[in-house]
């Protein structure tokens, strides 16, 4: 099925995956993930975008972010891309584009799967077997979250506040949600909506947001004509 035009809303929370073109490597040591988190930290301040939670993979990168409005998570991914691109390039003597075409995102349903994608791409390191354990792995919110390392990038998102009373309590309940297995119907349906522009969220949550925005958020169904409920007085 087509994927469908990317979907904005402001105050909700949205998966953004960036990755490499061709899959080849977009930080090859250190200085270039800190470069990169430099430059998003500042592109996130000036167009008001909060990050959540984020994970920098070798050749791609996960962002679970809220904007302000419907411009600012795009102007922040073309900023940081106008700084990194050229900055990678430079370094490693290349030209040309480094991305795989434009970030993909899907929004999300924040009461049924705000956690569950926090955990998902919070866990991409140990999935990859990159890491052991979570905390081992730099360049992931992780430690942020487990209280290990507090990460001047991150706003907590309400869902995070409500696991506890105090940093320890949320702390606490945080680590023991990776305790829990995320399942592979999970991964498949959290990867979908992601690679294919789709909400994340029930199916009232799904009716409602197409209801809202006034423009279809799921792919047609053959043979039925899209039909936006009209609102009465």
């Amino acid at each position: 099925m087509a994927r469908l035009p990317r979907l904005i809303v402001p105050h909700q929370p949205h998966h953004v995956i960036q990755t490499g073109n061709n899959e080849q490597p977009v930080f090859h040591d250190d200085d270039d993930y800190l470069a990169f988190l430099g430059w998003l930290r500042a592109a996130a301040k000036t167009y008001k975008v909060q990050v959540h939670a984020y994970v920098l993979m070798p050749n791609h990168l996960h962002l679970l972010v809220t904007p302000a409005d419907e411009d600012g998570l795009g102007q922040m991914m073309q900023w940081v891309g106008r700084y990194y691109v050229p900055y990678f390039n430079h370094k490693y003597g290349r030209s040309g584009t480094l991305w795989n075409g434009r970030y993909k995102t899907s929004l999300i349903d924040a009461d049924a799967y705000f956690m569950l994608c926090s955990r998902y791409i919070e866990s991409n390191p140990v999935r990859s077997s990159l890491a052991a354990r979570h905390e081992d792995y730099r360049w992931s919110s992780y430690c942020h979250h487990a209280g290990i390392r507090p990460d001047g990038l991150i706003i907590d998102h309400p869902k995070f506040w409500e696991l506890g009373n105090t940093p320890f309590e949320r702390e606490a309940a945080y680590v023991a949600l990776f305790e829990l297995v995320i399942t592979s119907d999970d991964i498949t349906r959290i990867g979908n909506a992601l690679l294919k522009g789709w909400p994340l969220g029930s199916e009232q949550f799904k009716a409602a947001l197409q209801n809202k925005v006034k423009r279809r958020v799921l792919p047609a169904k053959r043979g039925r004509p899209f039909k936006i409920k009209q609102e009465t007085a």
